[in-house]
């Protein structure tokens, strides 16, 4: 079952988005802000992490660009609220996270995760 990291700090959004995915055979790991995500990240393994990009305290563009210097491969999905993610794909380490904006539908979701999951590099999928 592939393990999800959920990172936002609204606990309704990380609840409803934990619900869809477990729904959908995916096991979660609830995060409600960068320093708890990071610890979760170092404890366990992912396949994949949403991250809100306006969390509190944090940025969540330089959260993923954290989780992707442990593991640049990392599949992402960022979603936000408040503006358009366009910025993200500035970054060439970043410019294959797939954004969400919200809010979302819950096919929306599923959509993206495919889509993150999909971009996954060739290193990676072999490699699994």
């Amino acid at each position: 079952m592939p393990r999800v990291l959920v990172v936002d700090d609204q606990s309704d959004v990380r609840a409803m988005i934990s619900i869809v995915l477990r729904i959908n055979q995916f096991e979660i790991v609830e995060a409600a802000s960068a320093v708890a995500a990071l610890k979760a990240f170092e404890e366990q393994g992912f396949d994949l992490a949403i991250v809100d990009i306006f969390l509190q305290g944090t940025n969540g563009s330089e959260l993923i660009a954290m989780l992707r210097e442990r593991m640049p491969d990392l599949p992402v999905v960022a979603i936000s609220g408040m503006t358009a993610l366009d910025f993200l794909s500035e970054s060439s380490s970043l410019s294959d996270v797939i954004c969400l904006q919200k809010p979302f539908r819950p096919h929306d979701l599923m959509r993206a995760v495919d889509a993150a999951r999909g971009s996954v590099r060739p290193s990676v999928a072999t490699a699994r």
